[in-house]
């Protein structure tokens, strides 16, 4: 007997090989030779990819094909390609010949990033170890949103930099995105703290 194909877990799979196109384009771009295509296509890859994530969720419930498998690698495969982003945002292919990162990304708001995620998953664990649900949270999915918008625009705005060249609004644009961004994310992770503050206080939930 033939098993049924999961739907769900195929396009998280397919995700997973996009993700991987999406970094081997921005870790080959580099900014002292720029080539706009390479921008342009990695941001549209990742908002393919961002939509798929909706896309296995909902089919998931839909068709009644909720896994065990699903439930790790879907969550598992979102992180890495946020995380990997933001990364290869800061790194150095984004700086220019005046040695300055043209993204506006920053280390330090990298390891907020990652720290968070980490965190997260951690108290996660925890929680369920405890028996206790733990869901992504309205602040938490606004989080995803700022950070996938975030991600999809700032290679567009670089790609082509040289058509708004004269125009301040592409700049704030990008620092303002990177900003709400980092912010999104640290407001999330207080969310998710106070939401466990019975780990953090080592007592048992009641």
């Amino acid at each position: 007997m033939t098993r049924a194909l999961n739907l769900p877990n195929s396009i998280t799979i397919a995700r997973l090989f996009l993700a991987v196109i999406f970094f081997a384009l921005m870790s080959q771009y580099s900014q002292r030779d720029p080539q706009p295509w390479m921008l342009d296509w990695a941001a549209g890859l990742f908002i393919f990819a961002a939509l798929t994530d909706s896309l296995d969720g909902y089919l998931a419930r839909r068709l009644g094909q909720v896994t065990v498998l699903g439930r790790v690698l879907d969550p598992l495969v979102d992180k890495m390609l946020v995380c990997g982003a933001f990364i290869l945002l800061s790194g150095p292919a984004f700086v220019g010949r005046d040695g300055v990162n043209v993204t506006g990304v920053q280390a330090w708001m990298v390891v907020v990033i990652v720290g968070r995620e980490l965190l997260v998953t951690g108290l996660r664990g925890i929680n369920e170890s405890f028996g206790h649900s733990f869901p992504a949270s309205i602040h938490g999915k606004i989080k995803m949103w700022v950070q996938s918008i975030t991600i999809a625009v700032i290679p567009v705005l670089i790609a082509h930099e040289t058509t708004w060249a004269a125009d301040n609004w592409a700049d704030l644009l990008r620092t303002s995105l990177v900003w709400l961004a980092v912010a999104a994310t640290a407001l999330s992770a207080i969310q998710y703290m106070i939401q466990s503050r019975f780990v953090l206080s080592e007592t048992t939930p009641a």
